[in-house]
C-alpha cells in the first residue's frame, strides 16, 4: 500500500513541478514555464472548417489535436483519413455529446457512470475503426465536467483535459441571432491581450478552436488561423501535440 502511496505522490509531485494548472480534476494548462500551445480543435456537428484548418496546420508544420463526437467520426471518414495520415493527435470528445452535469449546478450529475463508460467506448469503437489507438487524452463534451467525471476518468486510465481560460478563442461556435456573440476580431484581440498582459503570457496553453461552426456564422475565425499562428510564432511559442503538453511524450 505504502509503495501505492509513494507513486501516487510523485506524479502528482511532477505534475505540480512542472507549473500544471488543473480544474476540477481535470489538466487545463501546461507548464506555465515554457513557451509552449497546444492548439486543440472539437467536432460534432460541423466541419466546414477541416479541409482549411488541416492545410493552414500542414503549410506551417504545426501539429494539430483534434477531440470529435462518434457522430464526427462516422460522418467525416475522408477528412479523419487525412488528419490522421498529416500525422496529428486524434481523440475522443464522447460519442453523443452528452451534458454530464447541469449548468446550474456543476454537482449534479445528469450521467450514470455506467451511461458515461459506455458512451466514450463507443466513441473509441469508432475510432478504432480509422485504426487510432491509445488515444487515451479526453476532451469532454461542451467542455463541462466535474471532479465526479475525472474521477472516472482516472478509474480507466484516461486523462481528462479541458481547454485553457483567459481568452474567447472557445466561443468561435457563436452566431450573430444568439443572446451572446464575438466577432473573429473580438476572438483575435482576447488572445493577443492575453498574451500580451497576462504573467505567463500564453504559455502551456490549450487554445480551444472549432473545426466548423453554424451557417449562421459567416465570420469564420478559423481564416484567422493562419495569421495566429504566424504572429504567435514570431513571438516564439512552439506549438505541440497535447500528449506532449501533458505527458511530455
Amino acid at each position: 500500500m505504502y509503495k501505492h502511496i509513494i507513486i501516487i505522490f510523485l506524479v502528482t509531485s511532477c505534475l505540480f513541478a512542472q507549473n500544471f494548472t488543473f480544474s476540477q480534476g481535470a489538466i487545463v494548462r501546461g507548464d506555465t514555464s515554457k513557451k509552449q500551445i497546444s492548439l486543440v480543435f472539437t467536432g460534432h456537428e460541423y466541419s466546414d472548417g477541416g479541409e482549411h484548418i488541416l492545410n493552414v496546420l500542414n503549410t506551417y508544420k504545426v501539429p494539430g489535436t483534434f477531440f470529435f463526437t462518434g457522430k464526427f467520426y462516422k460522418e467525416n471518414e475522408e477528412l479523419i483519413r487525412q488528419i490522421k495520415k498529416s500525422g496529428h493527435y486524434l481523440g475522443p470528445h464522447s460519442y453523443d455529446h452528452l451534458l454530464y452535469c447541469s449548468w446550474e449546478n456543476r454537482d449534479s450529475l445528469l450521467v450514470t457512470k455506467d451511461e458515461f463508460i459506455d458512451d466514450l467506448n463507443k466513441n473509441y469503437q469508432i475510432m478504432k475503426e480509422y485504426g487510432i489507438e491509445k488515444a487515451n487524452i479526453f476532451l469532454p463534451p461542451y467542455e463541462w465536467y466535474n471532479q465526479q467525471i475525472a474521477d472516472w476518468c482516472n478509474e480507466i486510465d484516461i486523462t481528462l483535459i479541458n481547454m485553457s481560460h483567459g481568452t474567447l478563442s472557445h466561443t468561435d461556435y457563436t452566431f450573430p441571432s444568439m443572446k451572446r456573440y464575438w466577432s473573429s476580431d473580438t476572438i483575435y484581440k482576447s488572445i493577443i491581450e492575453y498574451e500580451e498582459t497576462s504573467t505567463n503570457g500564453l504559455n502551456g496553453f490549450i487554445l480551444l478552436v472549432h473545426i466548423g461552426t453554424n451557417p449562421e456564422r459567416t465570420d469564420k475565425f478559423y481564416f484567422r488561423l493562419e495569421e495566429l499562428i504566424m504572429e504567435l510564432q514570431d513571438k516564439e511559442y512552439e506549438f505541440i501535440k497535447i500528449k506532449v503538453l501533458v505527458k511530455g511524450q
